[in-house]
């Protein structure tokens, strides 16, 4: 259902133009929620990991390119339409790729069942840059971290931008948040490495670690690291050894060294 755009003030725009990410998420559906997923190929990440698309906001360059096959597999939803430099002021940025797609957001699953089966996961600890998310879920997916668990204090994966620099891979790496703490993963028989620079740490390629059957990889925030009672915690200390007197990375390059070798 093609819908020309006549004024930036209709009000079926605003889950594209004037809501926050904490409104998607929380005021159209308290029980579920709306995300916004930006350009084709995450768009079709998303759908083919069987989430629910209920509007588009596109190009009208693109209605017959780009997001053709978009739109027919979304079926009979509203496909709002416009020129480039129209929705560029309805958005406040130009479109990537010149495509929007607003979703319904997936009922959250518990722990004990996105962890069922996994040998690998990861926690992430507080980390609120939605970059950094983007890439840790990217780098989670192609270097086989089986499940990814947040803390409520963490950044939405969800978030518009860190669905987009995680080109898709959100939806790839079944994830859920942690409400409890991190350490009752024991009871679910994992092992835990908090990955932080102290004392008692040991090397990343320590051997007990690789031969964990079940190893919970966690993961801090980007200025302060992991809070000292979660290291204190922790079955592990695990650091990556660094030369030149650098002392840390930045959480997503750990995270995608962490993943690689304790896989």
């Amino acid at each position: 259902m093609i819908i020309k755009i006549t004024s930036l003030s209709q009000s079926e725009l605003d889950i594209f133009s004037k809501l926050t990410e904490a409104q998607l998420r929380n005021r159209l559906e308290p029980e579920r929620g709306v995300f916004i997923a930006e350009s084709p190929k995450v768009i079709k990440v998303a759908l083919d990991a069987g989430y629910e698309p209920i509007a588009l906001l596109c190009e009208r360059k693109h209605i017959e390119g780009d997001a053709a096959e978009i739109i027919r597999r979304c079926g009979n939803i509203p496909v709002y339409t416009g020129e480039r430099a129209l929705l560029a002021t309805l958005t406040g940025y130009t479109l990537t790729r010149g495509v929007l797609c607003a979703m319904r957001r997936p009922l959250p699953k518990s722990v004990g069942d996105i962890c069922k089966n996994a040998r690998r996961v990861v926690v992430i600890d507080g980390v609120v840059d939605t970059t950094n998310i983007g890439a840790i879920f990217r780098s989670a997916a192609a270097l086989g971290i089986d499940a990814v668990l947040l803390t409520p204090n963490s950044c939405d994966p969800l978030n518009r931008r860190a669905v987009r620099v995680s080109m898709g891979s959100v939806f790839l790496v079944p994830w859920t948040w942690i409400e409890t703490p991190i350490s009752n993963l024991r009871e679910l028989g994992f092992r835990t490495a908090a990955m932080a620079l102290s004392e008692n740490s040991v090397p990343i390629d320590n051997p007990k670690l690789m031969a964990e059957p079940r190893l919970a990889i966690i993961m801090g925030t980007e200025g302060d690291g992991l809070p000292h009672e979660t290291i204190a915690e922790a079955d592990y200390v695990v650091r990556i050894p660094m030369s030149h007197g650098v002392d840390s990375l930045n959480v997503a390059a750990a995270a995608a060294i962490a993943f690689w070798q304790l896989k």
